[in-house]
C-alpha cells in the first residue's frame, strides 16, 4: 500500500514549502494519522516514542491553526526537560521558515529570565517550556494564556515520572476550556489515562500497528557516531567493506544530496535517487547502478520503493527510518536468494532509542561496533592491493618493465625498496585522504577516569539518558587543560565566535603558527583572531563574528605541519 504524501494531509502551502525545504518526501506513520484530525481542531492522543517523528505530528496542526497577525501566546507545548524543549523549539523554527511574523520561544529553568521575558514581550505566539518555569512565569504574570488555542503535552508519561503532576493541573486550570489538547506519550495507561480522560474531549487515538514481518538472515550492526562524523565514518566503512553494489538510505532529499556530493568529492562512483528526479533520470541512474557504472546509490525510501537489484552486497542506514517496518524493508534488499548480505546503521544522538525499538520489533540483536580507525582502513586497503598484486603475478597479466627495474637496480636501490616505493605510489594515487573525527580520540586506560565530556566515547548519556552529540559543534570537545594558550587580541565573546580547528599539540602546532596561518591564508585583518586554546589533537580559536565565514571558506587552501586545515563553529 502506497504511503500518503504531506500534500494529501491538508497541510497549508507555507508549511508544505518548509517541509519540502527540509527534504522530507513522505510523512511518518504517526504524522499521517495525527496531522489531519489535528488540523481540524480535534483533540489527539498519540502513543509514540522518541524518534518516531512526533514533533511534526503536533507542531504542524498547531502552526496551521495559529493566527500570525495576533501577537499573543496561542500554542503552549510542555516538555519534561530543557533539552527536549530546545529541540522542539528548533524544529518549530524550521517549520515557520515561510510564515512571516510567527515566533516561537523556549522557556525553561536554569537559564536567565531576561532573555525569555524579552522573547515573550516581543510577541511570541508559541511557547515551548518545562512545567516548572511555565508555572513560574504564569504566577509572575509574565505568561498569559487567555488566547491559547492549542495545548500540547510532549512525552507526558515522563513528565509524570518526574513529578510534574501538580504543575500540569495548575497549567490546565488557567487555559481556555475550548482549547485543543494534544497528548503524546510512550504509554497510555495508569496516571496518563487519568490525565487524558480529564483534559481531552472525544480525542482521536493514534496508535501505529505494525505488520508481522520476518527479518532475513542478514549480518546487521550499528555504529554510534556524532552526526558530524557520519560522512567520514561512511567513507571508512565503504573502503573496508568494498562492496560491489551498495544502497545508502537517508530520510530526506537534502541528506541524499549532501552525502552524494561528499562521496563524489572523495572519488566514489556514486549517484542519487530521490523524488525530485524525473522518470528519465531515474531510469538512467538505475541502469548505471545495475550495470556497475555506479557502485553506490544514495536514496530515500520513496525513490527506492519497488527497487529490485541483484547482487546487492551492502545496505547502509545513514539515518534510521522513523518506522520499524521501513528498516526491515530497507535491509531486506540485500542477502536475497540465499546470498550473504550486510546491513549497517549509523546512529547518532537520540536515534539510539529508535535502534533499541527496531531491535525489539524485528526480534533481532543488532551488534554495536567500534568506528574503524584510519589505521584499520589503511591496513584493509593495503591487504586489498596485496591480493590484487598477487593475482596479477600468478596470472602473469602485466607488461614487462624489466628495463626500468634494472635501471633502478643499477642505481643502487634494493628490490624491496623499489617494490615499497611502487606500492606507495599505487596505493597513494588510488587512496582517499581521511579526516580526523572525535571518535578517533584515544579512550582512557582502564581505571583512569576520562574527562567529563569524553566519558562513554561516542555514546555518553546526557539528560534523560540521551546520547550526547559530539564534534566541533556538538559540545563534546576535550576540556582538559590546554597545553598552550594565546591570549593576544582576546575580546568579549559577544563579538567573537569560538572556532574548532583540526590541529593540536601532537602536531607540534603553536598559537603563533595558527594565528599566522589564519592571517595569511584567510587574509584576515590584524586583531581579528583572539584567544587560542591548544589541546592534544585540536585547537579552539576566537574569531571576530564578521570574519567567521571567510575563515571557514579560505582555511582549506593551506596546510600546517603537513595537515590540511579545517575549521568549524564550536559550541
Amino acid at each position: 500500500m502506497e504511503k500518503q504524501t504531506f500534500a494529501e494531509l491538508g497541510i497549508s502551502p507555507d508549511l508544505l514549502k518548509a517541509i519540502e525545504a527540509l527534504g522530507f518526501e513522505q510523512p511518518a506513520p504517526v504524522q499521517a494519522q495525527a496531522i489531519p484530525p489535528g488540523i481540524e481542531g480535534r483533540d489527539v492522543v498519540g502513543q509514540s516514542q522518541t524518534g518516531s517523528g512526533k514533533t511534526m505530528a503536533f507542531a504542524i496542526p498547531a502552526l496551521q491553526r495559529l493566527e500570525a497577525q495576533k501577537r499573543n501566546v496561542q500554542v503552549l507545548i510542555l516538555c519534561p526537560t530543557r533539552e527536549l524543549a530546545i529541540q522542539v523549539c528548533e524544529e518549530i523554527h524550521k517549520l515557520t521558515a515561510h510564515m512571516p511574523g510567527v515566533k516561537a520561544t523556549p522557556i525553561y529553568g536554569g537559564a536567565s529570565y531576561d532573555r525569555q521575558i524579552r522573547a515573550l514581550q516581543s510577541g511570541a505566539q508559541i511557547v515551548v517550556g518545562t512545567p516548572g518555569r511555565v508555572i513560574d512565569f504564569i504566577e509572575r504574570d509574565l505568561l498569559r494564556l487567555d488566547n491559547l488555542k492549542t495545548l500540547v503535552f510532549d512525552e507526558a508519561d515522563e513528565m509524570l515520572d518526574m513529578g510534574f503532576k501538580d504543575e500540569i493541573d495548575r497549567v490546565v486550570k488557567v487555559v481556555p476550556k475550548d482549547r485543543q489538547t494534544i497528548f503524546f506519550s510512550a504509554t497510555l495507561s495508569g496516571p496518563i489515562k487519568y490525565l487524558i480522560e480529564s483534559y481531552t474531549t472525544n480525542p482521536v487515538w493514534v496508535k501505529i500497528e505494525h505488520k508481522a514481518l520476518t527479518v532475513p538472515t542478514i549480518e546487521q550492526r550499528y555504529y554510534e557516531v556524532n552526526s558530524r562524523s557520519k560522512v567520514e565514518v561512511l567513507c571508512r566503512l565503504l573502503d573496508i567493506e568494498n562492496p560491489r553494489l551498495a544502497i545508502l538510505f537517508a530520510n530526506t532529499k537534502r541528506m541524499v544530496d549532501d552525502v552524494t556530493d561528499a562521496l563524489m568529492a572523495r572519488g566514489f562512483a556514486v549517484d542519487r535517487l530521490h523524488g525530485d528526479l524525473n522518470q528519465t533520470l531515474r531510469d538512467r541512474v538505475m541502469k548505471n547502478f545495475r550495470n556497475g557504472n555506479v557502485e553506490v546509490l544514495v536514496a530515500t525510501d520513496v525513490a527506492a520503493r519497488g527497487l529490485d537489484v541483484d547482487d546487492l552486497d551492502l545496505v547502509v542506514n545513514i539515518d534510521l527510518p522513523y518506522d520499524e517496518e521501513d528498516y526491515v524493508h530497507r535491509i531486506g534488499r540485500t542477502g536475497r536468494a540465499g546470498r550473504s548480505g550486510k546491513a549497517i546503521s549509523l546512529v547518532s544522538g537520540r536515534e539510539i532509542f529508535l535502534m533499541q525499538r527496531i531491535q525489539r520489533y524485528a526480534k533481532v540483536h543488532v551488534e554495536r561496533h567500534k568506528v574503524p580507525t584510519r589505521e584499520e582502513v589503511e591496513g584493509k586497503r593495503a591487504d586489498t592491493y596485496f591480493e590484487l598484486l598477487r593475482a596479477m603475478l600468478e596470472e602473469g597479466n602485466y607488461k614487462n618493465h624489466e628495463d626500468t627495474v634494472q635501471r633502478l637496480l643499477d642505481a643502487g636501490h634494493e628490490p624491496t625498496q623499489i617494490c615499497s616505493a611502487l606500492m606507495h605510489l599505487w596505493i597513494g594515487e588510488n587512496g582517499r585522504e581521511s579526516e580526523e573525527i572525535l571518535e578517533d580520540r584515544p579512550r582512557p586506560e582502564k581505571g583512569q577516569r576520562a574527562p567529563r565530556d569524553q566519558e562513554g566515547g561516542g555514546g555518553e548519556r546526557g539528560a534523560r539518558g540521551a546520547p550526547r552529540e559530539y564534534g566541533p559543534a556538538g559540545g563534546g570537545e576535550d576540556r582538559r587543560p590546554a597545553r598552550r594558550e594565546h591570549r593576544a587580541d582576546a575580546a568579549p565573546s559577544p563579538h567573537h565566535t569560538r572556532m574548532f580547528i583540526n590541529i593540536g599539540a601532537v602536531d607540534g602546532a603553536t598559537p603563533r603558527e595558527i594565528s599566522g596561518a589564519l592571517y595569511r591564508a584567510c587574509e584576515l585583518p590584524q586583531g581579528t583572531v583572539g584567544k587560542i586554546d591548544i589541546y592534544a589533537k585540536c585547537s579552539f580559536v576566537l574569531v571576530q563574528n564578521d570574519f567567521v565565514e571567510t575563515a571557514m571558506e579560505r582555511i582549506g587552501s593551506t596546510k600546517l605541519h603537513g595537515r590540511n586545515l579545517r575549521m568549524d563553529v564550536a559550541k
